[in-house]
């Protein structure tokens, strides 16, 4: 009996990429593939990975991603499609798991449509051009469908995955908004309390204390597969969520879409208001045309300006603190003595927003928590002779680990096969096998690969040096140790040598500092703590 192929079916079905034919179907893919494995005795079922709804210009799907777990953990030993667009339409990409990853990693791999087999057969030349065209088909249908959904947007019907809080879409026509009415009077009651004098953090604790849901959590809550992975604190009122509903034009009636563009395989990046598509009166209002006009106007003119009152600076420490106990930024908060001097201290944002229930202050004197990094840091400084060979060291195991050098191979290597398979797809096209307008296209495509390994073999060569010109700049690589001590911080010099302080209760903290070029050295052997008074106490032993 041959060796048995522990198999991962991959199915992928994605309307963006114009997959409408029947033969395309979850079902059918279902169908043809098991067909096949069941002819085939060395070939043993382990699971289907199905990503419906994902484009094949991008590799980050779940499915697919657990798949990839599983081969490292050696559960599977073949991949089975049924074409290669199933797979993918980034020909590079592609490319990189047929030709060398799943190699490397002993895994057979299937295409029945194609006639592929990595194990009956040599790699056939021709797979990165029909790869080629399953990305020129993805940018083609891509076009199209960003075609139809700016007219659509054009004529004020609602193209979007979830409607607005406040409305859902309607049950007979997806591309219509129709009110929400939990939802609306909750919204309503925002404006309401707005233009009443409350401020947006008051809003959103008042909401929170009531336990209304926030627009997230109420979404998940009505059975909708909604997922914001930009919210911080989970079913919670947040100042950010009411400042963003009170600006919503869409509480009026008006369609506004197209505030966002993505391109096939980047992030959406936000685009100018002129270039948004606001069409009027396409829904049910929410609020009145007078409300609106009067929220926009408070809302303006609660702006600070820069040239008018006072704006608040950017404390020293901004995005190096962070609370111990819920892992989220500390704040800068302000209080007076009696006599009307301030006296400035840092909390914790959970708690300052949403209340003691969800976390606890953490609060640490900025003058305490000042010195203390001062002391830490001098005491650092004064070791300079033994911290920098010890930061030498670690600056050669650091880089020793696989990443530049072995991305530097690598492109070498994609450089060479580039220019390889565009060498064979000459020759197949003086044999016939390619017309003359799929060589042009494939000679393009190739090209273009191999300026882009050139390039980033340079960007690559750059940030090698770059990360040792910054090694030797540091200033905790000094051969002697300081000459006096540093006599006060500033942004720049924390921000050089410190990658995060968290404080925990009793004002004690922990201070990790940074290695510059990424990495994060010493990590969790230098602690302050508080008794009577903050002051030092060293953990690290090799230090001594």
């Amino acid at each position: 009996m041959p060796d048995l192929f522990y198999t991962a079916a991959y199915i992928r079905l994605s309307r963006e990429d114009g997959d409408r034919e029947e033969s395309d179907s979850v079902a059918n893919q279902k169908k043809l593939l098991t067909g096949f494995i069941e002819k085939k005795e060395e070939l043993l079922l382990y699971n289907m990975y199905i990503d419906d709804g994902y484009s094949g210009v991008t590799f980050q799907r779940p499915a697919f991603r657990r798949m990839l777990a599983d081969i490292e953990n050696k559960k599977i030993t073949c991949v089975i499609v049924k074409d290669l667009s199933r797979f993918g339409r980034d020909y590079i990409e592609s490319g990189r798991y047929l030709e060398r990853y799943f190699p490397e990693k002993g895994i057979r791999f299937i295409s029945v449509s194609d006639h592929i087999d990595s194990l009956r057969q040599p790699y056939d030349m021709l797979l990165p051009i029909k790869n080629i065209f399953n990305e020129q088909y993805a940018r083609d249908i891509s076009g199209k469908v960003h075609s139809a959904l700016q007219t659509k947007r054009q004529c004020g019907e609602f193209i979007g995955a979830f409607a607005s809080y406040g409305y859902r879409k309607s049950p007979t026509d997806k591309n219509k908004l129709i009110i929400d009415e939990y939802a609306a009077s909750v919204v309503r009651r925002i404006f309401s309390l707005y233009l009443q004098g409350f401020g947006k953090q008051q809003i959103a604790r008042l909401l929170n204390s009531e336990g209304v849901l926030c627009p997230s959590a109420y979404k998940r809550a009505s059975g909708l597969r909604y997922a914001n992975p930009g919210a911080g604190c989970g079913s919670l009122w947040s100042y950010s969520t009411i400042n963003h509903i009170l600006h919503k034009e869409i509480y009026v009636g008006n369609m506004v879409q197209g505030t966002r563009e993505q391109k096939l395989r980047g992030r959406q990046q936000m685009l100018g208001r002129e270039r948004w598509i606001v069409v009027k009166g396409t829904h049910e209002a929410i609020i009145d045309e007078e409300t609106w006009r009067r929220t926009q106007k408070l809302l303006k003119s609660n702006v600070r300006s820069p040239a008018g009152a006072y704006v608040p600076a950017r404390h020293l420490f901004a995005g190096l603190l962070f609370c111990g106990g819920c892992g989220r930024p500390m704040v800068k908060t302000i209080w007076r003595h009696a006599d009307g001097s301030p006296e400035y201290s840092f909390t914790c944002g959970t708690c300052k927003r949403h209340g003691r229930h969800f976390c606890t202050p953490h609060t640490i004197p900025a003058r305490a928590l000042e010195q203390a990094v001062l002391n830490d840091l001098n005491l650092l400084l004064s070791r300079c002779e033994k911290l920098s060979g010890l930061v030498w060291q670690q600056a050669e195991q650091f880089f020793d680990q696989p990443g530049i050098e072995s991305e530097l191979q690598l492109m070498e290597n994609e450089r060479k096969a580039a220019r390889d398979i565009f060498l064979t797809s000459y020759e197949d096209y003086k044999s016939g096998l390619l017309s003359r307008e799929e060589f042009l296209v494939c000679r393009e495509k190739y090209r273009r690969k191999e300026q882009f390994c050139r390039s980033k073999q340079e960007e690559l060569t750059n940030r090698r040096a770059d990360f040792w010109k910054k090694v030797r700049q540091s200033p905790l690589l000094n051969e002697k140790p300081a000459a006096r001590p540093v006599s006060y911080l500033d942004r720049a010099l924390l921000s050089a040598l410190i990658a995060k302080i968290t404080v925990y209760e009793n004002r004690r903290i922990h201070i990790c500092y940074n290695f510059p070029g990424g990495a994060s050295f010493f990590p969790g052997q230098y602690f302050v703590k508080r008794t009577d008074d903050i002051h030092i106490l060293s953990k690290s032993s090799e230090l001594q």
